[in-house]
């Protein structure tokens, strides 16, 4: 027994040597061989090759390392361009100028600067991979790129990049669901609660790593990992636990995670090629907060189709399948024409519960007061097994064509399609065949129980916001994931809202429902109607609860523009509080939410928010049914706006 444990003791410290061995080489200090830095010279990404021929990256930030050496390469069936490679060459340094326009983000006119500079490796048998690297003021992105076939890479089995950050590094962190469970076996869906401020290293709770985007701070800078400008054959991918603490591995999907019959990992049929962008935005909380490295990196419209955002009223949330009736939805319509909102969504099971005949009759009445309608589609297949219908309406070509001319011909706007299924490549080509076909329709588009847009909101005009959250609704399930939204709202404009819009779905200022206590005051629920960033923003709140808010409230809520102009972080931490400032209309929006468990002391300067003497009107918490108070307020050079808010309270500043 005692030889057995000495030879078992042996074993381990041989296993751990071999992982030292690994990780060794990348810690030495390889030359250089070339370099990229931002604009502003306050990044730079450093390229080296390691004694086992990997090409390595780490990235800097006024002189500190932010990534440590982290290896890159793309491995096939049959090829491996992750070791045993040479460099082929080093590209010139090219700038890189986009200006772009985009009505479902949280900034109309866009303009990303950065500078390019490609490096070429070759294999033993003359195999060329290009890493493109972009590096702009708020962070870096790299992307492999094939000009040829390379033999046994049809079919890409592994991404070999990594990011290892420093060991006392913290990280808000959202697990990846277990491929075919949940609901109607339809997970993943990006739709469990963010890990907080947790340290790296803490393993995934549901064995499967984490979603896109994921957040991390060292010291005084932060770090926002994500992916963006997936097309066909490729797939979305996901952050595994690596081997040592801090190190973080791409992972590709299971291979539930496809179409019944379609492939899961990605391929390449098609040259020249290139893979979806490896986005770090990178520097203190507000520039990691306001980058749009999301869009910024994402292909330009690839149609023409037209891009309307708006408000919506939308019934199921706090009323459910069964109120999916003809007089509830006119009676839904008739609150977005009194809000002066553009949309209402009529949900799950339209076509059983009220028929064609009566939709093309609700869509005319819609019409004769301003709204548009726009309906829910399942999304299956045979790949999700939830009930709701109308199901199997769009799985092809043809069918969607069909099932889009009729559409077409009642007048209807557009389309919320719901229960995904994963990542798998053949179900991101769903995704693409979607709004491909629903273009020329010039249908609004809205994905549901779905994988992060990643940029495609630049790409599709007409794609106004996808779900991908854990919304709203969940919170009117059971009492404990009503307990979780005063923190999981407050790390959503950190994380998931920093570069995609975000069907969150908020706006519940009565109550949830009988079964179920809110745990946020009214003016935090209000609060969100600002915070959340969503092409096409459709409210929780029914045409009654609206009725019991004060007025002023709902002069607020039909005054908010369709589409932001601009906006910046003004204060926060992820999970703790959150304040933004917003512009749209002609107006300035300043909302804040609190989610401590007790009070937080705001301070809203003048020159932060424009400079001069400002004025507006203040929404907080306070007497007035059912919780809140209003006055008009004014600041100065000298003289802030100092506000406490309460525990799970919040506020809103319209300006002047």
């Amino acid at each position: 027994m005692v030889e057995m444990f000495l030879r078992m003791r042996a074993f381990r410290a041989l296993a751990s040597l071999a992982l030292l061995g690994a990780w060794l080489p990348l810690q030495a200090a390889t030359p250089a061989l070339g370099e990229v830095a931002s604009p502003d010279g306050n990044l730079r990404v450093e390229m080296a090759l390691d004694n086992a021929g990997r090409p390595t990256w780490r990235l800097l930030r006024q002189g500190r390392e932010v990534i440590a050496p982290s290896p890159l390469g793309m491995v096939g069936e049959g090829a491996d361009l992750s070791r045993g490679l040479a460099l082929a060459g080093v590209d010139p340094v090219q700038p890189v100028v986009d200006d772009y326009e985009l009505l479902s983000g949280k900034r109309r006119h866009n303009q990303y600067r950065a500078n390019r500079r490609v490096f070429r490796w070759k294999d033993r048998q003359g195999h060329e991979l290009a890493v493109a690297w972009q590096v702009s003021n708020d962070g870096a992105a790299f992307r492999y790129e094939l000009a040829r076939a390379v033999p046994g890479l049809e079919t890409w089995k592994r991404d070999a990049a990594t990011f290892r950050l420093s060991a006392d590094t913290h990280a808000w962190l959202q697990p990846l669901a277990e491929p075919k469970t949940g609901f109607g076996r339809t997970n993943p869906s990006y739709e469990e609660y963010y890990l907080q401020d947790v340290p790296v290293g803490t393993p995934a709770p549901m064995g499967h790593g984490w979603v896109f985007p994921a957040l991390f701070r060292s010291g005084g800078d932060w770090i926002l990992l994500s992916e963006g400008s997936l097309r066909r054959g490729d797939a979305g991918s996901r952050l595994l636990d690596g081997a040592t603490r801090g190190e973080y591995l791409l992972g590709f999907p299971d291979e539930r995670e496809a179409l019944p019959g379609g492939p899961a990992l990605p391929w390449i049929d098609t040259f020249p090629w290139r893979s979806p962008w490896r986005i770090v935005a990178v520097g203190d909380l507000a520039t990691v907060a306001d980058s749009t490295l999301g869009t910024d990196l994402a292909d330009p419209p690839a149609v023409a189709a037209p891009s309307v955002p708006g408000k919506a009223s939308w019934s199921w949330p706090l009323l459910g399948d069964d109120h999916t009736v003809f007089e509830v939805q006119k009676q839904f319509v008739d609150y977005a024409a009194r809000m002066g909102w553009r949309y209402t969504l009529v949900d799950a099971l339209w076509d059983v519960q009220i028929g064609e005949a009566k939709m093309r009759e609700l869509v005319d009445y819609a019409r004769g007061k301003g709204v548009s309608v726009l309906v829910w589609y399942n999304s299956a297949g045979d790949w999700n097994e939830a009930p709701q219908t109308p199901r199997s309406r769009l799985l092809d070509h043809a069918s969607r064509v069909r099932e889009f001319d009729k559409l077409k011909a009642m007048g209807v706007a557009g389309l919320k399609v719901d229960f995904f299924g994963g990542d798998g490549s053949s179900m991101i080509a769903y995704y693409l065949d979607l709004l491909a076909d629903a273009a020329p329709y010039g249908f609004q588009m809205n994905f549901h129980g779905a994988t992060l847009p990643r940029g495609w909101q630049r790409t599709w005009p007409h794609l106004q916001t996808m779900e991908a959250v854990r919304g709203l609704e969940f919170a009117t399930f059971e009492q404990a994931n009503a307990d979780r939204v005063p923190v999981h709202a407050a790390t959503l404009p950190f994380v998931r809202n920093v570069f995609d819009p975000m069907d969150f779905t908020p706006l519940a200022m009565v109550k949830l429902n009988d079964r179920v206590q809110r745990r946020t005051s009214a003016a935090f629920e209000l609060a969100q109607s600002v915070l959340f960033v969503s092409g096409i923003q459709h409210y929780a709140e029914t045409a009654e609860g609206m009725a019991q808010v004060p007025e002023y409230v709902r002069h607020f809520l039909a005054g908010l523009p369709e589409a932001w102009d601009d906006s910046r972080f003004i204060d926060g931490y992820p999970g703790r509080y959150a304040v933004f400032v917003r512009e749209g209309g002609g107006r300035r929006y300043v909302a804040g939410i609190n989610a401590g468990p007790g009070p937080r002391r705001i301070v809203l300067d003048a020159g932060t928010l424009g400079g001069g003497v400002l004025r507006g009107q203040l929404l907080t918490d306070g007497g007035d049914a059912p919780g809140f108070a209003e006055r008009q307020v004014e600041l100065a050079p000298g003289r802030p706006l100092e506000l406490e808010l309460p525990a799970a309270g919040g506020f809103v500043l319209q300006l002047d």
